[in-house]
């Protein structure tokens, strides 16, 4: 489970990462990501963490398919928050073809993605 630091819950948050953000399409999801802290923070106060958000549409598939993908993307950007700029916001929005996808072959593209944006990735 990603940590309780690290999770995007507010809309605006998805809106800034979304309309903001850089953006790196895969075959299997769409990352954006809106690199560094927005708020300036007070002096000796460190920056806010990475924080992530997951977009899985019914396109993906039923309920089921959806909590399996969701699952699946929170465990992995768990082993990759830490890599990311500190105040990153980042969205992962599944394709259609994500229900289909195992885990290595969605881990393969969240790296592809990641590397791309320069946010950090294996």
């Amino acid at each position: 489970m990603l940590p309780t630091d690290n999770r995007l819950r507010r809309r605006e948050d998805f809106a800034t990462a979304v309309r903001r953000g850089r953006r790196a399409g895969r075959r299997h999801l769409v990352v954006h990501l809106r690199s560094g802290a927005t708020d300036p923070h007070a002096p000796g106060e460190s920056a806010p963490p990475a924080r992530a958000g997951f977009v899985v549409s019914k396109a993906v598939g039923g309920a089921v398919v959806r909590n399996k993908v969701k699952r699946r993307l929170r465990h992995l950007m768990r082993e990759r928050v830490d890599q990311l700029p500190p105040g990153s916001l980042v969205v992962v929005r599944a394709l259609p073809g994500a229900g289909d996808a195992d885990h290595a072959q969605l881990a393969q593209d969240l790296d592809a993605a990641l590397r791309r944006l320069g946010g950090g990735a294996r």
